[in-house]
């Protein structure tokens, strides 16, 4: 499970209000979270490297709190936030809108067929008139790390890259070249280097290192330009620095490069719902056309609604519990799965956000009322199936044969098969 670290204060002053520790433990277990460890930067240093390394660390107190692999909406304050407070019917769940842009066309990414032997789908998208705090700023680069580690699968998936729009000039061309045609100043740096050269920069870097193997032995690395010919990033080691995104930036401009494409769209999908909020037009995030060798023109990003329909019964009897349709919409609607009843019999229409790619199936849904409703609520009942346990003949051999093997001076191998 990802652990999403938050400043204590910071978080409670966007939940509107004060918690206990205990009071908000009781909230993230309501909610289907954990919050695994109560602590400080200066804690942290302290235990991992020593009291001296410490000394001047901030003793701001930390929250970190473990969610759900599956739940990419909630891997930073913003998504954390919003989704308590609509679980705690505080907030209506956001409409998310796609806009095209006030003047001007869309802007493009072109995608050449030379990308097709390493990293073959880009997707793209524009946040516009945006408002950073260095608060704002530093989630931002935290849920692009998360969403890395975690569905992304260490970039191998998917490679986010945001750039600072007003720096840069579009149409932008996704390609790729050999290694030592390409030449740019990478984040961070103060001269410019080869693709080779890169490569054994930060074949010792303790971060980058890990990414090097995912393109290390192609004969061509992906490359993002701009119509200038400014490298924007090489995906997925690293952003070139003449885009990098500071606390002033306005417009961003946001590339996600992918072996899947499904992967792509959803961690493109999470980054602009997340943020669009501190947008001028709040959830609104400016579309982007990808055009592919072929000719064929997609625009992103997608933010697709879609409506599935189920049985209250059916929810009422996976839980164990018996519940109304109108007060199971009522409950889904708090995990923003904005629900109502259909007036056919006992059937409820629930709609999936963009936000929710975790909600696949009905056995989903059905988890999240389970959820809203509250474990420690449901009543415990004796199964109704009537079974007397027993052990396999088989296994009763193998416990009997198992301690006299041992004295006999076997050793027993268990493999890693289930």
């Amino acid at each position: 499970m990802p652990t999403v670290g938050v400043k204590r204060d910071f978080l409670f002053k966007a939940l509107g209000r004060t918690y206990t520790d205990e009071e908000f433990d009781e909230l993230c277990f309501e909610f289907g979270l954990e919050l695994d460890e109560i602590t400080s930067e200066k804690e942290i240093i302290s235990r991992e490297q020593g009291d001296s390394k410490a000394s001047g660390a901030s003793d701001v107190i930390l929250y970190k709190i473990d969610v759900p692999a599956n739940r990419y909406d909630l891997l930073c304050l913003e998504g954390l936030v919003r989704g308590l407070q609509v679980f705690k019917n505080k907030l209506e769940p956001p409409r998310y809108r796609r806009v095209s842009p006030d003047s001007g066309g869309p802007q493009r990414l072109i995608i050449t067929k030379e990308t097709l032997a390493v990293r073959p789908h880009a997707v793209a998208a524009v946040l516009r008139n945006i408002t950073f705090t260095q608060e704002r700023y530093d989630s931002f680069i935290e849920l692009q790390e998360k969403l890395h580690q975690n569905i992304c699968r260490k970039r191998s998936l998917v490679a986010i890259g945001t750039h600072d729009l007003d720096t840069i000039s579009g149409p932008f061309t996704y390609t790729a070249k050999a290694p030592g045609d390409i030449c740019f100043r990478p984040l961070n740096q103060t001269k410019e280097y080869t693709a080779t050269q890169l490569m054994s920069l930060y074949r010792t870097d303790s971060h980058l290192r890990h990414y090097l193997p995912i393109i290390e032995d192609k004969p061509v690395y992906p490359l993002i330009q701009d119509s200038n010919g400014t490298v924007l990033s090489m995906p997925p080691i690293i952003n070139g620095d003449h885009s990098r995104i500071r606390l002033q930036t306005k417009n961003i401009f946001i590339e996600c490069t992918a072996t899947d494409l499904t992967k792509a769209k959803i961690v493109l999908d999470i980054i602009v719902t997340t943020f669009s909020e501190y947008c001028a037009q709040p959830f609104t995030v400016e579309q982007a056309e990808v055009v592919y060798p072929d000719g064929k023109t997609c625009i992103y990003p997608e933010l697709a609604y879609r409506k599935e329909k189920l049985s209250a019964e059916f929810i009422n009897k996976k839980v164990g519990i018996s519940e109304s349709t109108e007060r199971i919409a009522q409950l889904l609607t708090r995990m923003c799965l904005l629900s109502q009843p259909t007036g056919v019999r006992d059937e409820i229409e629930v709609e999936i956000p963009p936000t929710r790619p975790d909600v696949i199936h009905a056995c989903d849904i059905m988890e999240d009322a389970a959820i809203a409703y509250g474990f420690n609520n449901i009543t415990r009942t004796t199964p109704p199936t009537y079974t007397v346990a027993n052990q396999f003949p088989l296994n009763k051999l193998t416990e009997l044969l198992r301690q006299d093997m041992a004295a006999a001076g076997f050793t027993e191998a268990l493999n890693f098969a289930l």
